[in-house]
């Protein structure tokens, strides 16, 4: 069944109207319902390996070091990435038996919204001592006030 076409002939509506799915449901009962098969290639990696790739995310990297028992910094791998990277990722789940490369891995995260990046400035510090300089650089850089604008524009181009 095709779609109804448009008032002007030979367009087509982008996507199928209320009125479509109504005179496909009388044609074909609840089976006219269903998503029938798409063409092109299906998809190599499952839902469940999608989300095994999400969740490697969450994990924390094998080369990042941890705070030991006796408070040293060592890491599980040290070979390992101390950061995710697409790289870092897609040879995580290789490893897990998923067949993946960086620009698949780079592609579902995107599609998921999930980060693989974290930034972390500089500035901030995890020591509860630590005390920020406070509002601005420089106490001599005076602030500049906000100049009233009049109501009517003076250049003769506004």
């Amino acid at each position: 069944m095709e779609r109804p076409a448009t008032k002007r002939a030979g367009v087509r509506q982008p996507s199928p109207s209320p009125r479509w799915w109504l005179h496909r449901f009388n044609e074909l009962g609840l089976e006219g319902l269903k998503d029938r098969p798409v063409s092109g290639r299906p998809r190599r990696i499952t839902e469940a390996e999608r989300s095994r790739i999400v969740a490697l995310v969450r994990q924390t990297p094998p080369g990042r070091p941890t705070r030991g028992e006796d408070g040293e910094l060592a890491a599980d791998d040290a070979a390992g990435a101390s950061q995710w990277t697409l790289e870092a990722l897609a040879e995580a789940a290789r490893q897990g038996g998923i067949v993946v490369g960086r620009s698949q891995v780079r592609r579902i995260l995107l599609a998921e919204g999930v980060l693989w990046r974290h930034t972390r400035s500089w500035v901030r510090s995890k020591d509860r001592d630590f005390e920020g300089k406070g509002r601005g650089s420089s106490v001599s850089t005076p602030t500049r006030p906000m100049a009233r604008r009049s109501s009517a524009p003076t250049s003769p181009g506004r």
